[in-house]
């Protein structure tokens, strides 16, 4: 196996390992909640003045997924639309107090699970740091320009 072919299968080991020890906790802590839903109540809270086309872009999901997914939220009570006085076409999403709850668990683990994992990131030095951070964020940009040739939108379609 080639390096580049350890470093993806790394990728997605380690992915794969931190989703299956992160799993448990997540699901008892957060139940009656799926793993979109609980990510879209981040992204709402972490982005101010979110709509569909914006969650669709992030998520990679189509606006007619993520419709369904805000209609979900508001029927549970945890978001709310609104839209700007200056604005009246554009509806946006906010977290409402229950959805600010789920919010704060979901954070709490995931400072749970930084804790858990801190040793490593100690040993880390600053230039590894830039390093892996560089080849991220090449890979990234690559990645964009591959989903851009399949069209502007490809993101939200």
């Amino acid at each position: 196996m080639n390096k580049e072919d350890q470093v993806l299968m790394g990728f997605r080991d380690l992915y794969n390992k931190m989703v299956w020890l992160n799993k448990d906790k997540m699901e008892d802590s957060l139940k009656g909640y799926t793993s979109s839903e609980v990510h879209c109540i981040e992204y709402i809270e972490k982005n101010a003045d979110s709509n569909v086309t914006t969650l669709a872009e992030s998520f990679y999901m189509t606006r007619g997924a993520i419709s369904k997914l805000t209609k979900k939220l508001i029927n549970k009570g945890l978001i709310e639309s609104y839209q700007k006085p200056d604005n009246k076409k554009e509806i946006y999403f906010r977290l409402t107090g229950q959805g600010k709850v789920i919010y704060k668990i979901h954070e709490d683990l995931h400072t749970e699970f930084q804790e858990r994992d801190k040793a490593v990131f100690e040993q880390v030095t600053e230039e590894q740091f830039d390093s892996m951070l560089s080849f991220l964020d090449k890979y990234s940009r690559h990645l964009d320009a591959e989903i851009k040739k399949l069209g502007v939108d490809s993101k939200a379609e």
